[in-house]
């Protein structure tokens, strides 16, 4: 893999080598590396995105689509690092290289250290302008993105989860209680935007003093745009801090309204809800579905095998946010 990175860095930079090739921590479905070029012209700092074993949700972007979607965004203005090259083949895997940014993206030391904390004072405010950059590309720049299914946005995400609980082959009564209620207590329509699909503490890179990028645009899809808007609701993504729902760092209220002025929309605070419900039970069964790659015996992960038992937290929650709903 080395050779064949120096080799496209090499028609990128001019002649140098390849210093600190190492794989790092990264998001349970794709592999993580960094590396530093040195050439002529100095020291490249990159990071490397590489497939991994399996995909969490059915619609998962390739490699290849998340390559020219990030291309697209960083040219609109988006915050996320600047993409350099796609591999179709990197070792037997697709992957692809951007430049390296510094800054945070543990969740847990996001909400909690003191260092972050004007960081956190102003990540409501900045997600709701990111966002609303997102929102706001043109759909027909988007075309090679797969084609959304027929009907409302809600319906294909209820359908998706159907077919995602169905697949497990064990009863989650919780998680299809909350689907059914889901169907049952529809949303009302909205004109469809570019979604980013996980738009959440832990897939956005801060440093001490602000929000530094946007990351992992691997389920950015066609959809409704209050389902990022609702994702960072999520109980899983407060990273314990469960008092602020909004991510664990503050409020819905000021990061709802800081979209909806720079958007000139009006999505209400009870509009998220239901789309937080189905934040909830998606992720539950995303939990599910990684432990089972660990199970199965496809990929052995202690990550895997730990995401397995998010699911009965999730559950949990859904419990709490339906009480007294009905249905």
């Amino acid at each position: 893999m080395k050779e064949a990175l120096e080799k496209a860095l090499a028609e990128l930079y001019g002649p140098g080598e390849i210093q600190g090739l190492r794989r790092v921590p990264g998001g349970a479905s794709k592999e993580a590396w960094v590396l530093d070029y040195r050439s002529g012209d100095g020291v490249h700092s990159l990071f490397l995105r590489r497939a991994g074993g399996g995909v969490i949700y059915e619609g998962t972007l390739s490699l290849e689509a998340e390559f020219r979607l990030l291309s697209l965004v960083h040219a609109e203005g988006v915050k996320v690092p600047r993409p350099l090259l796609y591999f179709p083949d990197l070792e037997g895997r697709e992957a692809f290289l951007m430049e390296r940014l510094e800054g945070e993206t543990i969740g847990a030391r996001v909400v909690r250290r003191p260092e972050y904390a004007a960081a956190r004072a102003r990540l409501p405010q900045s997600m709701a302008a990111e966002l609303a950059r997102i929102h706001r590309i043109p759909l027909d720049k988007v075309a090679f993105l797969p084609e959304p299914e027929p009907g409302e946005p809600w319906q294909a995400a209820v359908s998706m989860a159907y077919r995602d609980l169905d697949g497990l082959g064990e009863p989650h009564p919780a998680l299809e209680w909350a689907l059914r209620w889901l169907r049952e207590h529809p949303p009302r329509s909205r004109p469809p935007v570019l979604v980013h699909g996980d738009f959440r503490i832990g897939n956005l890179m801060v440093n001490q003093e602000e929000l530094v990028a946007v990351l992992d645009w691997e389920f950015a899809h066609i959809g409704d745009p209050r389902e990022d808007l609702a994702w960072p609701l999520v109980r899983a993504w407060r990273f314990g801090e469960d008092g602020k729902r909004l991510g664990g760092i503050g409020e819905v209220e000021p990061f709802l309204e800081a979209y909806n002025a720079l958007t000139g929309g009006d999505v209400s605070l009870e509009e998220l809800f239901w789309w937080e419900v189905l934040g909830n039970v998606r992720w539950g069964l995303g939990a599910l579905k990684q432990a089972r790659r660990h199970l199965s015996g496809v990929e052995r992960s202690v990550e895997l095998a730990i995401l397995g038992r998010l699911a009965a937290e999730m559950e949990y929650e859904l419990l709490a946010l339906l009480e007294g709903r009905g249905g």
